[in-house]
């Protein structure tokens, strides 16, 4: 059997193989090494593993590829190692994968290199897949599908700390519907349902990246602003508020339309979640006060 029959055997392998020198340069990838990690052959042979291109960890987070290496060990005492990690994918997220190191001889007996065949470990992977998923559904909201209270709450708990540690700035805007109990009993539930699930829409599309939506509780919303001083603050509250107010639920040849009030402040150095909370809520109040669907900032 020549090389051409070899390499096409590597190359139909369910699981990853790569190939490394003395030097610890990858010199072979094969097409289940791009699949598994999402590294094209491309971006890996003629590097150095030691680049940390998949950056290698244990389950204790401690990285292999500088100390540790199982390739390295093999290739010093020429044994096959078996172990599990955690590789870094090209998408940015965690792998955990079953690895097996082998030593490569050439005709004399000595050790010219070493080879890693790896799979995925779908088990722990599955496990890890379920509890995410499980985080994910505890701190969502069942109805409208944004963060529920939990989530807002660990969110000002950390945004608050980083204004603190690193003087980050962000903004907080309490918003309540105006006339959500009129709503509810002339049209029904499932209407002032649709009404919520259309805010945290309308909401949504005005939203930053990294700005968070949750739903506070009833028809309160609250949202988290990053990286924002009094003005964006404002503009923003303001495109959310004409959002919603653009917003209707088309029962039959009616449209239900609703609008909200808003508060909106600056987080301060000495605030904690409750004293940001209730500053916001106490200005959206004073915009029900002064005649609804407006922003009252502070």
């Amino acid at each position: 059997m020549d090389d051409l029959f070899y390499q096409n055997l590597l190359e139909n392998l369910y699981d990853g193989v790569y190939y490394v020198d003395r030097e610890r340069v990858v010199t072979y990838w094969n097409a289940a090494a791009e699949r598994i990690t999402g590294y094209r052959r491309e971006e890996v042979i003629g590097r150095p593993c030691a680049a940390n291109i998949l950056r290698h960890i244990d389950e204790n987070g401690v990285e292999l590829c500088q100390n540790g290496c199982p390739l390295t060990a093999t290739m010093q005492d020429g044994q096959p190692r078996e172990i599990s990690v955690y590789l870094h994918h090209n998408a940015g997220h965690r792998l955990p994968v079953s690895v097996r190191v082998s030593p490569v001889r050439d005709a004399s007996g000595e050790i010219v290199g070493g080879v890693e065949v790896f799979t995925e470990n779908a088990q722990l992977h599955k496990v890890q897949q379920d509890l995410e998923a499980l985080r994910f559904t505890a701190l969502r909201d069942e109805l409208t599908c944004v963060g529920n209270r939990r989530a807002a709450e660990m969110m000002l708990e950390t945004h608050l700390y980083e204004l603190r540690t690193f003087d980050f700035p962000f903004g907080l805007i309490f918003l309540d519907l105006d006339h959500f109990k009129k709503i509810n009993d002339r049209y029904g539930h499932a209407v002032g349902d649709q009404a919520l699930r259309l805010t945290a829409a309308s909401i949504s599309g005005v939203l930053r990246r990294d700005d968070l939506l949750a739903r506070w509780g009833g028809e309160e919303f609250i949202v988290l602003l990053c990286d924002v001083d009094s003005a964006l603050l404002e503009r923003i509250a303001q495109r959310i508020r004409v959002f919603i107010q653009r917003s209707f639920v088309v029962l039959g040849e009616d449209k239900v339309s609703f609008t909200a009030s808003l508060g909106a402040t600056l987080a301060r150095h000495d605030d904690t979640p409750q004293s940001l909370i209730a500053r916001a809520d106490a200005l959206m109040y004073r915009g029900k006060q002064a005649g609804r669907n407006k922003v009252t900032m502070g």
